[in-house]
């Protein structure tokens, strides 16, 4: 039989910090900028964010999503012999947020009187929004080559570190947050549970449309630290990009629109997700929405609702789940499970 991988259990995290649209247009005011709750929902779908406190990085968000899902999935912290962090807000130049996490999954463990998990692989990826399509492409890629049996496929950001509060248009968009998934080797015959296609993509001409353009060198910032985006352009190109790629990981897996039970693309805009979903002939009662409490999470939002839909009831074992999502780079990609 053919070697898979499946998703045994999910996590998420979220900053205790929730600020709603109020908050935000507030602290709008306070730099005399001027906002409201009704501009912010109509255009994006967002009514309220998490950010982090000072002192709190994008592993410690991952280590809560990881126990989560380790929870969930039944399995030990020294079960995994691979961590792939998905993340543009690491916790530092180097090394990898993905090795500070194995460390402090390491940790955790032992505090309970068990094993840790030192000496699997772990690495980020950086596709920025699509970066947990990109890392859970490569930890199935891995798995069903056998470098890996067992994989902790990690989306974790604290985007508020990044954002202009200058910039009316860019910071109500963004917020902090972890999602995680379980991912594990299996063999199974027939229409069985596991990754059914994934499908990457990017193209760097469009960099400049969505980007943070600073650079650390000689102990400076150069170039601007905070994020710069064109949104009516990330717009126009995100929904013919997503409708592409989604049709191509169903045509890779031989199934159509009408074999998926849910999509679940990554929370950026409301009107992002329900262009996506009128072109793949999608009812928005099929789409998993957590953009309205998250926002933009970037990496972390489509683990993060793949999470809570599962927690919810939504996402049941046996359901055909297409996930989607496109960010900075420009990058994006799909994979196609059954639950």
């Amino acid at each position: 039989m053919a070697r898979y991988s499946r998703i045994t259990g999910t996590g998420s995290a979220l900053p205790e910090r929730r600020l709603t649209n109020a908050d935000m247009v507030s602290l709008l005011a306070e730099r005399g900028l001027e906002s409201s709750d009704e501009w912010i929902v109509e255009r994006t779908g967002i009514r309220s964010r998490h950010f982090v406190a000072d002192g709190v990085c994008a592993s410690d968000l991952g280590l809560q999503a990881c126990l989560s899902a380790l929870q969930a999935a039944g399995r030990q912290v020294a079960d995994v012999d691979l961590v792939i962090v998905a993340t543009s807000t690491p916790d530092m130049v180097f090394p990898s947020t993905a090795t500070i996490l194995q460390h402090k999954l390491t940790l955790a463990a032992q505090a309970n009187g068990e094993p840790g998990a030192a000496g699997g692989a772990a690495f980020d990826v950086q596709a920025v929004c699509s970066g947990f399509i990109y890392a859970l492409t490569v930890a199935d890629a891995l798995i069903r080559t056998g470098s890996a049996q067992r994989a902790l496929v990690v989306g974790a950001e604290v985007f508020s570190r990044i954002l202009d509060f200058n910039d009316r248009t860019t910071c109500v968009l963004f917020g902090d947050g972890a999602g995680a998934v379980v991912l594990e080797a299996c063999e199974h015959a027939g229409d069985g549970p596991g990754v059914l296609a994934t499908d990457i993509h990017a193209d760097g001409k469009h960099t400049g449309i969505l980007c943070v353009p600073g650079t650390v060198s000689g102990g400076q910032v150069l170039g601007d630290p905070l994020l710069k985006m064109d949104g009516q352009a990330v717009f126009k190109l995100a929904v013919g990009v997503l409708e592409g790629t989604a049709r191509t990981v169903l045509a890779k897996a031989g199934k159509s629109e009408a074999d998926v039970d849910w999509l679940v693309p990554h929370q950026a805009n409301i009107r992002i997700m329900q262009g996506t979903a009128r072109k793949l002939k999608m009812p928005m009662d099929k789409v998993v929405v957590t953009v309205d409490r998250h926002g933009n999470t970037s990496a972390a939002s489509i683990p993060l609702a793949l999470d809570h839909a599962v927690r919810a009831g939504q996402i049941q074992p046996g359901h055909t789940v297409l996930m989607e999502g496109v960010g900075g780079g420009f990058t994006w990609g799909s994979v196609l499970v059954k639950m």
